[in-house]
C-alpha cells in the first residue's frame, strides 16, 4: 500500500534531499511503480550534446529510492548496495528523461528495482538498471 502521494512524496524529499527539488517530476505513482521525468539541463550534458552516465545513473537511483519510499514510508537512510546500467543508445540532449521504474523486491531489509530510462518522446530505452537498496532495520 502506498504511504505517500506524489505531491507529499516530494514534500519530504524536499526535506531530506532538497537538491532534487529542480530536477525531477513524478508523472505516474503506484504500487510498487513509479514514473519520474529529468528536467535535462546544460549540466547534465557531456560533449556531443548527449545526456552523462551519471546522471542517467542519477535518474535511475532517484527512481529506486523513490519508488521504495513510496512503499515503506519515511526511511530516508534507505541506501543504494547496488547497481547495473547498460547504456544502450545515445539520449537526445535537448529532450528530458523519463525513467520507468518496477519494484522486483521488496522485502524488510532488501529491495531491486528495475529501471527503463527513456529521453522523453523517443520510443525506444537509452539505458536500462537495476538497482539494489539496504533498508535499514526497523527498532
Amino acid at each position: 500500500m502506498l504511504q505517500f502521494t506524489p505531491a507529499t512524496l516530494m514534500e519530504y524529499l524536499e526535506q531530506v534531499f532538497p537538491q532534487i527539488k529542480s530536477e525531477f517530476t513524478i508523472l505516474e505513482m503506484a504500487e510498487h511503480e513509479l514514473v519520474v521525468r529529468l528536467n535535462v539541463q546544460q549540466k547534465h550534458l557531456r560533449p556531443g550534446g548527449t545526456v552523462s552516465g551519471p546522471t542517467m545513473f542519477s535518474l535511475a537511483d532517484v527512481a529506486v529510492y523513490m519508488a521504495i519510499l513510496a512503499m515503506i514510508g519515511p526511511e530516508p537512510l534507505t541506501v543504494t548496495t547496488g547497481c547495473s546500467l547498460d547504456f544502450m543508445r545515445k539520449p537526445d540532449g535537448e529532450k528530458d528523461m523519463v525513467a520507468h521504474c518496477k519494484l522486483l523486491k521488496l522485502g524488510r531489509n532488501l529491495a531491486v528495482g528495475d529501471v527503463l530510462i527513456y529521453s522523453e518522446g523517443i520510443e525506444n530505452p537509452v539505458a536500462r538498471a537495476t538497482m539494489t537498496y539496504a533498508i535499514p532495520k526497523k527498532a
